[in-house]
């Protein structure tokens, strides 16, 4: 039985062995972030931020002069959106970051797209259908601007014997 049959749906992303250092993945997905996700995202995580909620305080007291998206929202849409071409049905854990920036500031209306690339593969030490692989992905605006950069290790399955 296939591993596809075995998890009674179609899998998607890629197995340890094909995330070989160098691979970049140009994800297909693109993601408009609107006012209405924002505001949901932010006011449901508890962040009373008023960057992110008053449009009075972001236009007349930040240098930006209107909201930012919160960088939690785009970090989780960074990584939700490379899920479906790497991760999908082959990820174990996500095991943590080793670094997260946020280059360029990220506004209502704004469209990112993102790529992910593999910096780094090893076998597991101690789960031999396992392997670690370290990610990094980078989202960009509709201008091209780098808006996210995130460096994060996996823990992936081995592709199954049949």
């Amino acid at each position: 039985m296939n591993p596809e049959e075995k998890a009674g749906r179609p899998i998607r992303g890629m197995w340890f062995e094909e995330l070989m250092v160098g691979v970049v993945v140009q994800h297909a997905i693109r993601r408009t972030l609107t006012e209405s996700d924002n505001v949901l995202f932010t006011t449901m995580t508890m962040n009373p931020a008023w960057l992110h909620l008053d449009f009075d305080y972001a236009k007349n007291e930040t240098e930006f002069g209107k909201p930012l998206v919160n960088s939690m929202l785009t970090l989780a849409t960074v990584i939700g959106i490379s899920v479906h071409e790497t991760t999908l049905g082959t990820t174990v854990a996500n095991l943590g970051f080793q670094a997260i920036t946020f280059p360029a500031p990220l506004f209502h209306g704004d469209t990112i797209r993102v790529e992910s690339e593999v910096l780094a593969a090893r076998e597991s030490k101690s789960r031999p259908t396992q392997g670690v692989v370290t990610f990094e992905h980078r989202a960009f605006n509709q201008d091209g601007a780098l808006v996210c950069r995130a460096v994060r290790d996996a823990l992936m399955h081995c592709r199954p014997e049949d």
